[in-house]
């Protein structure tokens, strides 16, 4: 599910070259913080993916919520002491 999940909000990325100085910029909508600046486009997307991979981990441990994505939920259950 997470794979599937990753996929889906990848699809969503946004990519644009800067002017400045023509690398490539992207990020995806709803995912806030989560954002890549590489020299190519395939280098943005690999840590684009890796940069939500992290944001993730740390929401999920955070017991943060994470968006919705093409019906996919990351619904985190918190464990309460015994």
């Amino acid at each position: 599910m997470l794979t599937e999940y990753i996929r889906a909000a990848m699809k969503r990325a946004n990519y644009e070259i800067l002017e400045d100085d023509n690398t490539f910029y992207g990020s995806i909508p709803g995912f806030r913080g989560v954002w890549s600046n590489a020299d190519t486009l395939e280098e943005c997307r690999d840590e684009l993916q890796e940069v939500l991979e992290d944001w993730l981990l740390i929401s999920i441990y955070r017991h943060l919520p994470v968006p919705e994505v093409e019906g996919i939920r990351l619904d985190v259950a918190v464990k309460e002491a015994v």
